[in-house]
């Protein structure tokens, strides 16, 4: 709790009562007794309230995942607004599954709960967010809602970072310093910010200047050099965040919290525990199951349609490294003609391959490809990522996940720098980040990067928003081969 910024703690416990409130007085009026005074129907309906109760704090998960916490937001009443409007279109699909639940209550009537709830919630967190919320904060940014950062290095971003705090701060952010190995103790960085201390000082500054937040801004090190930073900081009782042009990929492609208009990707230690990855496994099975059921009339018009399409099997089977560099046999429906006996396509792939993977500027996607011999059917079913279907038998075998970071092959992870078999710290999954928000638009290191976020930010809800944003990827094809 000592992370989490005092402003979000307050947003948050008024979101809950703005949208429990709102769920009552919309289960109020359209209460089937009307005799019922507020009193009694407080007493009868105390199953009901309690069970909003909880969809309130659901959608306040909502609310993270769709930026209303984060400052950039919170400061500006447009993007305030529009994101407030896209958090209570996606917290609906739980007021729907609340309505189907109360669908044979004597209580209320439930079918217009949803069109009323959000009438009332609507303008009563705009008013509270945006016209008191903000202008509190505001007011007391410099003093109760005031934050000390320390900023790790003396990159690009994080100088210019401090620069605009120092001189158009109005969301009470104050560096009280810079930490730095290569300049001397004293040094002015920007302005009056000075080097404080190194690198192997961190936690006694901490203490010293009671420091909120780390951003670390380091530019010119390696990927390597700079998470084994981000994991010492990681270790302290602080948020952590990073401005890095080694990170840019992140910023460009996802929606990160910004300071003074430059984006902070937090990097602090989530969600990575037994409870949330035991949650996990569960969703990954049930879901997988329910999927597999609902779209089994697909499945056989493709199972048909590869028969037709082109003689051979009609699953393909490939080695793929699993969590902790493990292997195991990928499922996919077939979408090429097989190899003539002598044929040797694969070591041509393979030298693409590594050599795209060396390229650090290589952009176009991490997918090296024949077209001549994709099948009819498989260019459809490679456009749409129906392929992949099969791999919900992995997902429910437990090597694979519904959401994580794509499996590798083996020549691939020989090859990884030790940073990017950060990447393997996890189940892999179906849909990813990059697939999402890069898919074939990413070069490889892009591709590690956007990975590496997941893998610090994963959490249930995480997976389920890259779950239904990779509908409408798979649906447009953007970027797919």
């Amino acid at each position: 709790m000592k992370k989490i910024p005092l402003y979000k703690l307050i947003f948050a416990i008024l979101d809950i009562f703005v949208l429990f409130t709102s769920f009552v007085v919309s289960m109020y009026m359209l209460r089937k007794d009307p005799s019922l005074g507020f009193v009694e129907f407080i007493n009868v309906a105390q199953e009901l309230i309690l069970g909003f109760f909880l969809v309130s704090i659901i959608f306040i998960i909502i609310f993270y995942y769709n930026g209303l916490y984060r400052l950039n937001v919170v400061l500006s009443r447009a993007s305030h607004l529009t994101h407030i409007l896209k958090a209570l279109y996606y917290g609906a699909l739980n007021i729907v599954l609340a309505s189907i639940i109360i669908e044979s209550s004597q209580i209320i009537e439930s079918r217009l709960l949803i069109f009323l709830v959000i009438l009332v919630a609507l303008p009563s967190l705009y008013i509270i967010r945006t016209e008191l919320m903000r202008r509190l904060y505001l007011m007391f940014s410099s003093s109760g809602f005031r934050r000390n950062i320390l900023i790790l290095g003396d990159g690009k971003s994080g100088k210019l970072l401090a620069a605009k705090l120092m001189y158009e701060n109005p969301i009470g952010l104050e560096v009280v310093g810079f930490v730095d190995d290569n300049k001397k103790i004293g040094e002015e960085v920007v302005s009056d910010a000075k080097v404080i201390g190194r690198f192997n000082e961190i936690e006694s500054i901490i203490k010293k200047y009671h420091v909120d937040e780390l951003i670390v801004a380091i530019d010119d090190e390696s990927h390597d050099k700079l998470l084994e930073i981000i994991d010492v900081c990681k270790k302290l009782d602080v948020m952590v965040r990073i401005t890095s042009e080694l990170f840019d990929v992140v910023g460009e492609k996802v929606a990160t919290e910004k300071y003074a208009d430059i984006p902070v990707i937090d990097v602090s230690s989530h969600y990575n525990n037994v409870f949330t990855l035991s949650l996990k496994r569960i969703f990954d099975i049930v879901t997988s199951i329910f999927v597999a059921i609902v779209l089994s009339p697909i499945i056989i018009l493709i199972l048909i349609a590869i028969k037709l399409s082109s003689s051979g099997k009609i699953f393909f089977t490939q080695t793929r490294i699993g969590k902790n560099g493990k292997e195991f046999q990928i499922y996919k429906f077939r979408s090429m003609k097989e190899l003539k006996e002598g044929e040797g396509e694969d070591e041509e792939r393979r030298k693409q391959m590594l050599d795209f993977m060396k390229d650090e500027n290589a952009g176009g996607g991490t997918k090296v490809i024949n077209d001549d011999r994709i099948t009819w059917i498989g260019k459809f079913i490679r456009k749409s990522s129906l392929d992949e279907l099969p791999q919900l038998l992995n997902v429910i075998k437990g090597e694979m996940s519904l959401v994580g970071p794509r499996p590798c092959l083996p020549y691939e992870y020989e090859n990884y720098d030790e940073w990017q078999k950060r990447r393997v710290e996890v189940i892999p999954g179906c849909t990813g980040v990059w697939q999402v928000w890069g898919r074939s638009s990413v070069s490889f290191h892009e591709s590690v990067v956007l990975d590496l976020y997941y893998i610090n930010n994963m959490s249930p809800w995480f997976d389920v928003q890259i779950m239904l944003q990779t509908v409408p990827a798979i649906i447009t094809g953007k970027g797919a081969k």
